[in-house]
């Protein structure tokens, strides 16, 4: 959620901010400043973590629904499809402080994702695992072999416009694949398999992937090629789509972060509160953080006038206003568990 928040001030505030995350975006032969392109780069961790998470999530809440005797397919399907709709009604406005366009993100990555698992959950652990593997991998060949100008290929594949008034950031199928297997590990938790292991071999494996396929550098980096042998142009993965370099390298370094935080959770007493307190109330802090950022940069005629500094100060002002709301919001919906709080 921090990195996260740091990102969208960057967005707002940061007049020297690096978008080039795709071959669309990317002229070859273009700087990256190093300060510039981490500050950018260190972000990457939020979307293929929200979406893993969303999956563990969503197995270990189901298996709590049923052993209630609660339904499931229908709770799964307004979640889902509330999701997409906050992305294009509540988020899409927020970008550029007018409705002109709608732009579907990271919420209509989780919605549309948590549709196709309404299916895709019957399928044991395992061959949701591997589904999810050839998902990433093969998505750039459907990319590639599709027509660009399909909507259907531009929602589900590659992204990008989907006539005059939509522009889709985060075609769905690239990113269920990350949802699926973060479903298959939820099941493992469920089933009481102890996670720090399989988070490093998995953690691990998934960084030597990266190392081959960008070291390679065909196939696998979604046209978005290494320019030289530096570590910039070697972390300068694509992200919209995602790129199996992308999946690769992100999904490896949130395992080896989550193996460390369940051996880290066993030394200390309670995790710290306002770390709770943002990840229990992770869905009402990012419908909000935009609009505050955006908001006061536009208000206030300061939008991308600054650098880093000014980035870091307004993420750190973002979380401390919106801290006491999260707060009261975490409770309420604890205490009111039936309540339509529970969406958000």
């Amino acid at each position: 959620m921090v990195l996260m928040a740091i990102d969208h001030a960057s967005a707002a505030f940061n007049g020297h901010r690096l978008m080039t995350d795709a071959v669309f975006m990317y002229q070859p032969g273009s700087p990256l400043p190093a300060g510039q392109f981490f500050l950018r780069w260190v972000t990457h961790l939020c979307a293929p973590s929200f979406l893993f998470l969303a999956g563990v999530s969503l197995a270990m809440s189901v298996e709590r629904r049923r052993a209630a005797g609660r339904p499931v397919d229908g709770h799964i399907a307004v979640r889902g499809l509330l999701l997409i709709a906050l992305d294009v009604v509540w988020m899409s406005w927020a970008w550029d402080m007018r409705w002109e366009k709608a732009y579907p993100q990271v919420l209509y990555a989780i919605g549309a994702s948590l549709l196709f698992m309404i299916p895709l959950r019957r399928l044991s652990a395992v061959w949701l695992a591997v589904a999810g593997v050839a998902l990433a991998a093969g998505c750039e060949a459907a990319v590639r072999l599709l027509s660009d100008d399909s909507p259907a290929v531009a929602l589900l594949f590659s992204g990008g416009p989907v006539g005059d008034s939509i522009l889709v950031m985060y075609p769905v199928l690239p990113w269920l694949a990350i949802m699926m297997l973060g479903w298959a590990f939820g099941r493992y938790l469920a089933g009481g398999g102890r996670p720090e292991r399989l988070l490093w071999i998995a953690g691990l494996a998934s960084l030597a992937l990266f190392a081959v396929v960008r070291g390679i550098d065909g196939y696998g980096n979604m046209l978005l090629h290494r320019e030289d042998g530096s570590l910039v142009q070697w972390l300068h993965v694509a992200k919209y789509p995602p790129s199996l370099s992308f999946t690769a390298l992100e999904l490896g370094i949130m395992a080896l972060l989550l193996a460390g935080f369940f051996r880290l959770e066993r030394r200390i007493a309670a995790p710290p509160t306002w770390t709770l307190v943002l990840g229990q109330s992770a869905l009402f802090f990012y419908l909000l953080h935009i609009h505050i950022l955006k908001g006061t940069a536009h208000a206030f005629g300061i939008e991308k006038s600054g650098g880093a500094g000014l980035t870091f100060l307004a993420a750190g002002a973002v979380i401390a206003l919106l801290f006491p709301l999260c707060w009261w919001y975490r409770n309420y919906k604890q205490a009111h568990p039936g309540s339509l709080a529970r969406y958000i």
